[in-house]
């Protein structure tokens, strides 16, 4: 398969590309697209055909639901039931943007998109690019992360390539994405909403808008065996080719042991890889030290961290360590993707 390669640069050429991706869309392919949080891979959500595609192209397993993406909210009552109006009240809050919320799916919603649940995800991004290709495509569209599964999610088309050229037919190239960390996932099908994805949209956040909300206990536990409800809850994801560890500790101490595990490792003949921050990063000694940014801007940290874990593998780093976060706010979401990335492989200091 050849795949099509569009850059979206604001010109008025842009709406003819995004007519063509559209009509993809709805003949049963697959394009992979910019958000505001990653790039996203995707195909008709009420099309069954177009999701076995996107498992197969990503070599997802099928029991992981896909988030069906929209760009109007009417359009929500279209595709999930909503009672009790805290979907509504969700949406109105934080919509469009970052935020995906799990609810009981109509019957419109065909079982392969949702991983066989009776829920479905829904989400509706705020990226220009993505909301008119789902408006092109009919307006519902099934979009996973645009990466073979288990490696770290594109935040560049750069990356959605050297995954997918040749797997899916079309490639948007919208630039660097904004976030860089998924969306947060947050269920509304219980008594109280249940996030199962942390993001940019926190705990914090969501309680306020919806009195108590609690957090899946796997969320930073090693990988449960229950089936997944939310994509990422079950599988490894985000993973970088070599090994990763993370150091946790008093930062001093942190320190010396990375750059004791460093030497051990560089006396094997491995190459290492430290993720740091602006605070930190002079005091390592490895074959490459990325910092992720200030701790005091854990937006930027989100923002770095899948791109670092992709420059890593470019670079053919075989060991590699990265400090401790925050597990409050944003800090929650960049520690979840982290202990995915590693394998939950923690050592403590």
């Amino acid at each position: 398969m050849k795949t099509l390669y569009e850059v979206m640069d604001g010109s008025s050429k842009d709406e003819e590309k995004l007519k063509k991706a559209g009509e993809i869309l709805k003949a049963g392919g697959l394009v992979a697209f910019p958000t505001e949080t990653v790039y996203g891979l995707g195909g008709d959500a009420l099309n069954p055909e177009s999701s076995r595609k996107i498992y197969a192209a990503k070599g997802r397993p099928s029991d992981n639901p896909l988030i069906v993406h929209i760009c109007r909210l009417s359009d929500l009552e279209k595709i999930a039931w909503d009672p009790d109006g805290k979907g509504l009240k969700v949406a109105r809050a934080f919509w469009p943007g970052p935020l995906t919320m799990i609810l009981k799916k109509k019957d419109t919603v065909p079982l392969e998109t949702t991983g066989g649940l009776p829920t479905v995800a829904v989400r509706f991004p705020s990226h220009p690019v993505a909301r008119g290709l789902i408006d092109a495509a009919g307006g519902f569209i099934a979009a996973p992360s645009a990466n073979t599964s288990g490696k770290p999610s594109p935040t560049s088309a750069q990356y959605v390539a050297e995954d997918m050229d040749g797997r899916i037919d079309m490639i948007l190239d919208g630039g660097d994405v904004g976030i860089g960390l998924e969306s947060t996932i947050v269920d509304l099908t219980e008594d109280e909403p249940m996030i199962l994805r942390p993001g940019y949209v926190t705990q914090e956040m969501l309680t306020e808008v919806l009195g108590s909300v609690s957090v899946d206990r796997t969320i930073l536990d090693a990988a449960s065996t229950q089936r997944p409800k939310a994509p990422g809850m079950k599988y490894r994801h985000y993973a970088p080719k070599g090994d990763l560890a993370i150091v946790e500790g008093e930062p001093e101490k942190v320190v010396e042991r990375i750059n004791v595990l460093c030497r051990k490792a560089e006396q094997e003949g491995k190459k290492t890889g430290v993720i740091a921050t602006d605070e930190t990063a002079s005091l390592y000694h490895a074959d490459s030290v990325k910092s992720v940014g200030s701790r005091q801007d854990e937006e930027a940290i989100a923002h770095s961290l899948y791109r670092i874990l992709r420059e890593f593998d470019d670079e053919g780093m075989e060991v590699m360590y990265s400090e401790a976060f925050s597990l409050r706010g944003m800090g929650q979401a960049i520690m979840n993707r982290l202990l995915k990335a590693a394998g939950h492989h923690v050592i403590e200091v």
